[in-house]
């Protein structure tokens, strides 16, 4: 089995909970138990919703914004308060 098809059986099983806490809500009434019950439940919808979106390969990946970079050369004014790091010092040499 796959992992969108796990994904849509639970969808099913929820949406099933669902449906049956509903119609146990209209047998016993509101009240608190089954207010935690009710939000209980939304909470595992809201959990496999974020699941389907994390799941690694049900979504094409999104390809990053490509950023141009120019062919002048940039400002050297931009670097006379920078060291050179991990260049070494001017006056030695690396070993």
């Amino acid at each position: 089995m796959s992992v969108q098809d796990d994904l849509t059986s639970i969808q099913r099983c929820l949406d099933d909970l669902a449906r049956s806490v509903g119609r146990l809500e209209q047998q016993i009434g509101p009240g608190l138990e089954m207010r935690r019950v009710r939000t209980d439940a939304d909470h595992l919808r809201d959990s496999v919703a974020l699941l389907k979106e994390a799941a690694p390969g049900l979504t094409t990946p999104r390809r990053p914004d490509l950023v141009p970079i120019p062919d002048t050369p940039y400002d050297t004014s931009l670097w006379t308060d920078s060291d050179d790091e991990g260049l070494g010092a001017r006056d030695r040499r690396a070993p």
